[in-house]
């Protein structure tokens, strides 16, 4: 029987190397070209090498919309599609590609919950930058980031939002994509990054999403123009596919918030939704909201979006919903009651300023490597208590031997070994330096 996915008789399979060797000179895949990629990525048939050769030439000469439209729906027709059929809420998702301290997802999940939005949040292997929201999420004890399915609809229409482990059924294809462009160095591909956050994203019932595009050192995407660019693809793609989508694209050359690591950020969100203040990811936090808000139709104007995101920040409502949804994935709720019980480091000391001057950079994806490397146990667990608090921020003007961070460990070894990211990602210079605007630019 034929399904959507055979490829029609008129067809002549092309070879891999021929199709390398069209997209290195900058050619356009037809559909049924597109669809035999799949289909060989899906069957193994394409050896490693070759599919290694086109993510390259994919990389540097990049797709047409109509490419990536056609990729993405084909992405998405080789694996499982979630249909959410009981949720009369509208459903919308959110995407960031990257980002070092930033827990403006999981305030705003809960958040978007609070304004009437379901929120059904599969998280892969490539969402978040070395430090994943799940990671930070399974720092509350008895948190399940994996659950049936009919345990994830019950949880989407009583608590309105769930975050789970992207399941293995979901774009299948992307999942090997996204492993062999790891080993290739070609994960920033526009193209395959944005076929693959839709692919997915839709796959898991959304309707609609909002793309935080980050750029920056703490981002897969290093430039603006790129994020720009990727941005606006993705926007495009989702036009095509008669979805709704709103991207902003986003700085990411220092962390966000006062803290990196699980435990420690677990805390800070939880001090986010009990209405205390933080300069950048109150910014974030309320612009992506307001973004979800009205893309979902439950705000009709900027104003009201404004509003009912600054109410719900603050009225416990959101916090309610995140202490609902950790619940009912078999978290201990006494840590969000609580937050004193996260587990705390034995010690704690400072990353003294090695001169006087101001912080003029901060490489935020160095950084987060050295947390990385404090928080591995030798057991290839995570240690949910260790990180870094109290972070400088760029433009901040430190006197000679000043804490330019405070660093949370339980082992002397991996501090040794996680000091020499942690000192080489500062660096410091004798004048102000000019400042990046968090919000670079509105797609839509």
């Amino acid at each position: 029987m034929e399904t959507e996915h055979t490829i029609s008789r008129n067809f002549m399979e092309p070879s891999y190397a021929y199709l390398i060797e069209k997209k290195r000179d900058g050619e356009e895949f037809t559909d049924e070209e597109i669809r035999f990629i799949t289909n060989s990525i899906l069957d193994k048939t394409i050896p490693d090498h070759q599919l290694a050769a086109l993510a390259m030439a994919i990389y540097f000469q990049g797709m047409t919309p109509q490419e990536i439209a056609v990729l993405t729906e084909e992405m998405m027709l080789t694996g499982e599609v979630f249909e959410l059929p009981r949720i009369t809420r509208p459903k919308l998702d959110r995407y960031a590609t990257g980002g070092v301290g930033d827990k403006s997802g999981l305030v705003l999940i809960p958040l978007a919950a609070a304004c009437g939005i379901a929120v059904p949040s599969m998280i892969g292997e490539e969402e978040g930058f070395v430090i994943s929201d799940l990671d930070k999420l399974r720092s509350i004890p008895g948190f399940q980031s994996e659950i049936p399915h009919d345990q994830f609809m019950k949880q989407l229409q009583q608590v309105g939002c769930a975050i789970i482990e992207q399941r293995p059924e979901i774009t299948p294809i992307n999942n090997i994509l996204y492993k062999m462009r790891k080993e290739t160095g070609t994960v920033p591909s526009i193209p395959l990054l944005t076929s693959g956050l839709l692919s997915k994203k839709f796959s898991e019932g959304a309707d609609g999403l909002v793309a935080d595009v980050k750029w920056g050192n703490g981002a897969y995407v290093r430039d603006v123009e790129s994020a720009k660019q990727l941005g606006r693809m993705v926007t495009r793609v989702a036009k095509s596919m008669n979805r709704k989508c709103v991207a902003l694209v986003t700085d990411m050359n220092q962390p966000l918030g006062s803290c990196v690591g699980t435990g420690l950020e677990m805390q800070e969100v939880l001090r986010l939704l009990r209405g205390e203040s933080d300069p950048d990811l109150d910014e974030l936090i309320l612009r992506l909201g307001m973004e979800m808000v009205r893309l979902a139709g439950v705000a009709g104007s900027t104003l009201s979006a404004k509003q009912m995101v600054r109410k719900h920040l603050t009225d416990g409502i959101a916090l309610e919903k995140l202490r609902q949804m950790v619940e009912a994935q078999g978290g201990d709720v006494s840590y969000i009651d609580d937050p004193d019980k996260f587990p705390k480091a034995k010690y704690v000391k400072k990353l003294p300023a090695s001169k006087r001057g101001y912080v003029h950079t901060i490489n935020a994806g160095m950084l987060a490597h050295g947390v990385k490397i404090l928080a591995q146990r030798r057991d290839g667990t995570i240690d949910h208590a260790v990180g870094v608090s109290e972070i400088k921020k760029v433009g901040y003007q430190v006197k000679q031997g000043e804490a330019l961070m405070m660093i949370h460990y339980n082992d002397e070894i991996n501090l040794e070994s996680a000091l020499e990211f942690l000192r080489s990602s500062y660096r410091l210079a004798p004048k102000r330096p000019a400042q990046n605007d968090l919000i670079v630019e509105r797609v839509a």
